[in-house]
């Protein structure tokens, strides 16, 4: 039959057709899988995700198979994760393109300590699955209490958690410092198409969508699909409250390397947008953030842009 007809068509893949979003927690990411579930079927790729949660650092031979399971996966995939960076070409795996969102990370820090303690709207009990073994004293303690009184949860190296996930599973990735940090932004500029900033999502899906077609085509209008709003409410974290603005000033001090990352990728996000056409509303930096307060995500009409970004996204495909 071979010999009369020939071969069967090649698949023709997409590029990149290898994508991973190693998600940094309590940073948008359920919202972000729920889209890429609807999306997956959408556009038929293959989302490959994970039942492991809590473990984000890896020994040498845990990153062998994990990557070696990645890589053997049905292209086009998109891998998503909870894992501190993966270097792909260290054990001789093709590098994937990496995606991944973060957020103001005093705000990431308080969405976690309270989700611990009592869930979200899905499920009020949702939390005592999650941390069965946490005790009363513990579950209600006042997060003044908890960063003034210096207690573990609300100091380093606790609060040193969004850089490791782009500065690796070297030891010294979790050693709150300049090494780390440096090394991080090293590593957005080099593997990661995209990191995208929360506070503007609409923008994050908008340039996702731009940049990754055959993985987010539409995403955008399925985001602000009622339906679609009504689970990712769901998903917001309950009994939240505001700390003292003492409690808050400590905080920053403690995570000022955090926050020179945060700065450094909201930055260079925003040269992004105005490359692609987006407008930024960019304020000057308050004294510290307003907690809890809603903002809206709209998204402002392209402005003209003559350069050709088309070019710019083979550079970066090419990297």
């Amino acid at each position: 039959y071979l010999d009369d007809h020939g071969p069967p068509p090649q698949k023709v893949l997409p590029f990149p057709s290898q994508v991973v979003y190693n998600r940094v927690g309590k940073c948008g990411s359920r919202t972000v899988v729920l889209l890429l579930r609807i999306l997956s079927e959408k556009h038929g790729f293959n989302l490959v995700t994970s039942d492991i949660h809590n473990k984000t650092r890896l020994t040498k031979n845990e990153q062998m198979e994990l990557i070696k399971n990645i890589s053997t996966a049905e292209q086009p995939y998109l891998f998503t994760r909870h894992v501190h960076f993966l270097n792909f070409s260290r054990f001789g795996g093709d590098q994937p393109v990496y995606i991944n969102i973060i957020r103001d990370p005093v705000n990431r820090f308080l969405s976690n300590y309270f989700f611990r303690r009592f869930g979200d709207w899905r499920g009020e009990q949702n939390h005592m699955i999650r941390t069965p073994s946490m005790r009363q004293e513990e579950r209600y303690l006042d997060i003044n209490v908890c960063i003034l009184e210096n207690y573990p949860e609300c100091s380093n190296p606790r609060l040193f958690y969004i850089i490791p996930y782009f500065c690796g599973q070297h030891p010294r990735c979790r050693e709150p410092g300049e090494w780390a940090l440096e090394r991080a932004k090293l590593n957005v500029n080099e593997n990661f198409l995209l990191v995208g900033i929360l506070e503007e999502l609409e923008d994050v899906l908008l340039l996702l969508e731009r940049f990754l077609p055959h993985y987010f085509k539409d995403v955008l209008s399925i985001y602000k699909n009622p339906e679609h709003r009504k689970l990712g409410n769901l998903t917001v974290t309950v009994k939240k409250t505001v700390p003292s603005p003492e409690a808050i000033q400590v905080l920053y001090q403690r995570m000022r390397y955090e926050y020179e990352f945060y700065y450094y990728v909201k930055e260079q996000f925003h040269l992004l947008k105005r490359k692609f056409g987006l407008k930024s509303h960019i304020r000057k930096p308050r004294p510290r953030p307003e907690f809890f307060i809603p903002s809206p995500l709209e998204t402002e009409e392209p402005i003209d842009d003559e350069e050709d970004d088309e070019k710019w996204l083979e550079d970066i495909y090419k990297r």
